[in-house]
């Protein structure tokens, strides 16, 4: 190696994620609640030398915070998959990144399994000025899912 790693063009992809998001959520009634609808907040800025994009997110009921997290966005060249870190208000510690792959305008993850539990995160984009999230879980080793958070968001 000569000199210090610099980004690449997989890193900058990730700028696609930076600014200021809000939106409508649609949540399905789950283990964490009886479901409902949210207004979502993201900031997104690319640091670090350009390695990761750093997101901060709030959701907010009837006017009030219910829920927060935090993430970061990266890039393993190694195994040339992309990275997301996710801490938020429920206090579990990941075991490991999600980990995804960009296929067109939409970037997928999916959380490292627990068991037969499994995650998928599918961010949409639509033009540079919108895009759509899911969650989805699946009980089963990822034979089945059901969605358990879906959102539009455009930026401010």
């Amino acid at each position: 190696m000569n000199g210090m790693p610099k980004p690449n063009e997989n890193h900058a992809k990730l700028a696609r994620l930076a600014g200021t998001w809000a939106g409508e959520e649609k949540m399905n009634p789950s283990p964490f609640g009886p479901g409902g609808t949210a207004v979502g907040r993201y900031t997104h800025r690319v640091d670090i030398d350009g390695f990761y994009v750093l997101q901060d997110y709030v959701q907010e009921k009837s006017g009030r915070i219910s829920y927060r997290g935090h993430g970061i966005f990266g890039y393993d060249t190694e195994r040339k998959t992309f990275t997301w870190y996710w801490v938020d208000s429920f206090g579990m510690v990941p075991s490991a990144p999600s980990r995804g792959q960009w296929e067109g305008n939409v970037l997928t993850f999916e959380h490292e399994p627990m068991g037969d539990r499994r995650g998928r995160y599918t961010y949409e984009f639509i033009g540079d000025n919108a895009f759509t999230f899911k969650i989805e879980n699946s009980q089963d080793a990822g034979k089945t899912w059901s969605t358990f958070m879906t959102a539009s968001y455009k930026k401010l």
